[in-house]
């Protein structure tokens, strides 16, 4: 049998893609307790997402740049997480002197919704770059991007207080860097 790489090319993201959101599962969470939501989208879905983004260019043209880049994903993982509950440890890094005033105090939305705990926070980086770790070793292109994830969670995709996404390619050149500014 002979293919053609571009033959295959889709099922290869899915694949990376499934082995990026284990990664990120199996990172290392703080006490062990995982609030992460991690989601693969793809198809048509992809261009649900960059259409939301230009609605959010007149407040910040990058989401148009950036809308051009994530239809030239093939898919994307997406990683979130339910950031209001406290590890107990009251070390106020939140900004509360507690973690009970951080659970009782108001949970409000501008892009994201907060206050989030700095440990979950921390938690979330850490499987990001698990993620965005395997990717390079599996040679796959991607970047990790804030508004993709905003987008996703306007159109009710992720249940998340804060989501990142990480879009995946596979082409001569990383499609998601070297981008121009609208």
């Amino acid at each position: 049998m002979v293919q053609n790489e571009r033959d295959f090319a889709e099922e290869a993201v899915r694949i990376a893609a499934y082995l990026m959101a284990e990664s990120a599962r199996t990172a290392p969470k703080s006490k062990g307790i995982d609030d992460l939501e991690i989601l693969y989208i793809g198809g048509e879905e992809i261009e649900k997402i960059a259409r939301k983004m230009e609605e959010f260019a007149e407040e910040d043209r990058d989401f148009l740049r950036d809308a051009e880049s994530v239809r030239k994903a093939k898919g994307i993982v997406l990683i979130g997480l339910k950031g209001g509950k406290s590890l107990g440890l009251n070390c106020g890094a939140c900004g509360f002197k507690s973690c009970s005033e951080l659970e009782n105090a108001k949970r409000e939305e501008v892009k994201f919704r907060g206050p989030n705990c700095a440990f979950k926070l921390v938690d979330l980086g850490i499987a990001l770059g698990s993620a965005a770790k395997l990717s390079a070793i599996l040679g796959v292109d991607t970047r990790i991007m804030y508004r993709i994830g905003l987008a996703a969670k306007r159109l009710g995709m992720t249940e998340s207080d804060i989501a990142f996404a990480i879009p995946i390619a596979v082409e001569g050149k990383n499609p998601f860097f070297d981008r121009v500014k609208r």
